[in-house]
């Protein structure tokens, strides 16, 4: 018996059509961008093309207007994507609104799913999430923002949120906020449905960080903004999954988000090593080829093997989701290792283009100070390695070994 690791041919030829599309309009769409023209005219072009090829919100059933594409199909697409800032943007398939969708499929009621998620599943609108707050940073149990009933028609918001990511371009924002401070833990929190703007949400700021901003910087993300929430009245039907869900839909909602994050930190990943080889084959030092010197084959070796560590895992997570098995061990162990993978693969790439690569005339430097924030978002690295630990600890005492907590159903 062989294990079998031949890709579909549906997902195969998507995996085509999306790769060709990535290269044949996103990324040249880039440089239009750069030469001046408007985001919004090169945006829209892009996806009524997109739309015109059947490429639309890959992961979305058909009957919602997607492709319909299950994990693996999807995890390939996305690992295209991921090559250009656009690609994402060009199919709806773009963070934070990506598994904000997929929560409201799951979770919206049918008034919910017409109002809200229909026009963000059209790319009329867009969406944010916010639960990060400053006093609970990783954990979320220690959300302090309320929501207090004001009779049985509305709920009243009061708190703050932080790195609400992409809520200046948002029209709607979903919020976390505690319903009831005396039941467990894991279901005090509930989650709301409000639409932008709004007097009791308030933009404070856009918070600064270290990524290198552009002109559209703030634009093709949405920026991550400080939040204000003040007697913020929210109507009961625009309560998300009934009270004391929010912070399981939320946990669901954010595997989504680490996985996709993986899936284009390995696109990016690849581009980078491209070009870093392309750069290698056509520079000369010291009258000799780069290309021809071991060190830098070396390098390019350790790249490599990243890459193929993470397309495998990743891989392995999609044949779990497909079968609907338990993935949330791949899942954290994951996370980590694609968000230090594309730091060094980037990292190296830069070395290798030597000044060039520390010039902003490649996108290898805005790219280095952006995937910093990969080892934080959605989790920080030592959270998800302290879950992990603490799974083979279990699996040990349950099971007098750890493989169950290691991969060890692959073997």
């Amino acid at each position: 018996m062989a294990i079998d690791f031949e890709i579909p041919e549906e997902a195969k030829a998507v995996r085509e059509k999306v790769r060709a599309w990535v290269q044949d309009e996103c990324v040249p769409a880039e440089q239009r961008l750069l030469d001046g023209e408007k985001y919004e005219d090169v945006l829209g072009e892009l996806r009524t093309k997109a739309r015109e090829q059947g490429l639309w919100c890959p992961f979305i059933p058909p009957e919602h207007g997607g492709m319909g594409l299950g994990p693996l199909a999807n995890a390939l697409v996305q690992m295209e994507l991921g090559q250009s800032y656009l690609g994402a943007l060009s199919l709806n398939t773009q963070g934070p609104d990506d598994a904000t969708m997929l929560t409201l499929l799951a979770h919206g009621t049918d008034y919910q799913k017409e109002k809200f998620l229909k026009p963000l599943l059209n790319g009329e609108k867009r969406i944010c999430y916010s639960m990060t707050e400053k006093a609970a940073g990783a954990d979320a149990t220690g959300m302090q923002t309320k929501a207090e009933k004001d009779g049985n028609e509305n709920y009243i918001l009061n708190g703050e949120k932080w790195f609400s990511s992409a809520a200046s371009v948002a029209d709607i924002a979903v919020i976390m906020a505690k319903t009831d401070p005396d039941a467990p833990r894991h279901q005090q929190f509930s989650t709301f449905i409000v639409e932008l703007p709004n007097d009791g949400y308030k933009i404070k700021r856009n918070i600064k960080t270290m990524a290198v901003h552009g002109p559209l910087s703030d634009i093709l993300g949405g920026g991550h903004a400080e939040i204000e929430i003040k007697d913020l009245k929210v109507p009961a039907e625009n309560l998300l999954g009934g009270e004391g869900n929010g912070f399981n839909m939320g946990q669901h909602r954010l595997a989504y988000g680490r996985l996709r994050h993986g899936m284009h930190n390995v696109a990016m990943a690849q581009r980078a090593l491209d070009m870093a080889t392309a750069h290698v084959t056509e520079r000369t030092t010291f009258g000799k080829k780069l290309e021809e010197r071991q060190g830098v084959q070396f390098m390019l070796a350790d790249c490599a093997s990243e890459l193929y560590i993470a397309r495998l895992m990743l891989l392995h997570i999609a044949y779990k989701a497909e079968k609907g098995m338990d993935l949330r061990q791949e899942n954290g162990i994951a996370k980590v290792f694609l968000a230090n993978m594309v730091h060094k693969v980037v990292d190296t790439a830069i070395q290798l283009h030597g000044a060039l690569g520390y010039s902003q005339d490649t996108p290898l430097a805005a790219w280095y100070t952006h995937i910093r924030s990969q080892r934080l978002v959605d989790g920080p690295d030592e959270v998800h390695r302290w879950t992990t630990g603490r799974n083979v600890i279990k699996a040990f005492k349950a099971h007098g070994t750890t493989a169950s907590a290691a991969g060890g159903d692959l073997l």
